[in-house]
């Protein structure tokens, strides 16, 4: 069986054994169906064994934080790219997705018990490698939606996006959650910046199929007072870097992602947030925030 998806308007296709039924398991995917698609950007497809001999090493996580997804990613002997994906640091690999050297076809492997893991975890993986040419980036973010646009949450694991945004959606009128951990990003053909939600959002599921213009960008900080301060355009594409994912090794995709970047931060404003995990935080960064992007909102 396959399944056609549009996401962040890229359209791509699953393909499944025709001998078990996965759709059960396909449910945050559901909001993201586009029947039967004329040209998928990429294809993924599902098999029972991969034969791949890895020769150079291309990413891995060095230091991952503990409990987060493990990857490690190689060159192979005939030149395409073999990602190994564990569920936590020293986890042997639940999965081996085998991508071509274009991404644009891929072959996952996995016990039927790993499937959605896997499937996840390989199809975030060649949708960021496939969209880096296109002007789309994935980013690690929270993302609240409030007066129509969205604004970003930024950060490594545990530096409290995901609070932040439920303090937004609890004190800041009108506040919604677009998705709590895998938005991504597109530069319109007009140069505007819009984020999209996705079929991943990490451990608070958020699969909504909605866009809306980029407010801005906040780097979220635990700090023992609450401050919000815009940042400069280099400070600005440091923050956005570290949150996008893409092989930044690879020249032509970190070529790509440069281009992406540079546009998005002449574009968007990206603030810094030191914060305390408390109701005044969203108060003081919703402010900030929309004095410097003449948002509107009520609290």
């Amino acid at each position: 069986m396959f399944k056609d998806y549009r996401v962040a308007e890229h359209d791509f296709r699953i393909i499944l054994p025709d001998d078990r039924d996965f759709r059960p398991l396909l449910v945050q995917y559901e909001p993201f169906e586009a029947g039967t698609v004329t040209q998928a950007l990429f294809i993924l497809e599902m098999v029972d064994s991969l034969d791949a001999e890895a020769v150079e090493m291309l990413y891995r996580d060095e230091a991952p934080d503990e409990g987060q997804t493990g990857i490690e990613i190689y060159r192979t002997a005939e030149g395409s790219v073999l990602a190994c994906i564990a569920p936590a640091r020293g986890e042997a690999p639940k999965a081996r997705v085998l991508f071509s050297p274009d991404y644009c076809s891929a072959r996952f492997c996995c016990s039927d018990e790993d499937f959605l893991f896997a499937l996840n975890n390989a199809l975030m993986l060649q949708f960021a490698f496939a969209t880096a040419p296109l002007r789309t980036l994935e980013l690690h973010a929270s993302v609240i939606v409030n007066g129509g646009r969205a604004y970003l949450f930024l950060g490594p694991s545990g530096s409290g996006k995901s609070t932040h945004s439920r303090l937004w959606i609890k004190n800041i009128e009108g506040s919604e959650l677009l998705n709590d951990d895998n938005p991504l990003l597109r530069i319109m053909d007009d140069g505007s910046v819009r984020i999209y939600g996705s079929p991943w959002s990490g451990k608070f599921p958020c699969y909504r199929n909605l866009s809306f213009p980029a407010a801005a960008f906040v780097r979220i900080k635990q700090a023992p007072a609450n401050r919000a301060v815009r940042l400069g355009i280099l400070e600005s594409y440091a923050t956005l870097y570290s949150s996008v994912s893409g092989l930044k090794n690879d020249r032509a995709m970190a070529s790509n992602l440069h281009r992406s970047l540079e546009k998005t931060v002449l574009e968007v404003p990206c603030f810094n947030m030191e914060c305390l995990p408390d109701d005044d935080a969203a108060r003081v960064c919703a402010a900030a925030v929309r004095d410097n992007v003449g948002g509107s909102g009520n609290e």
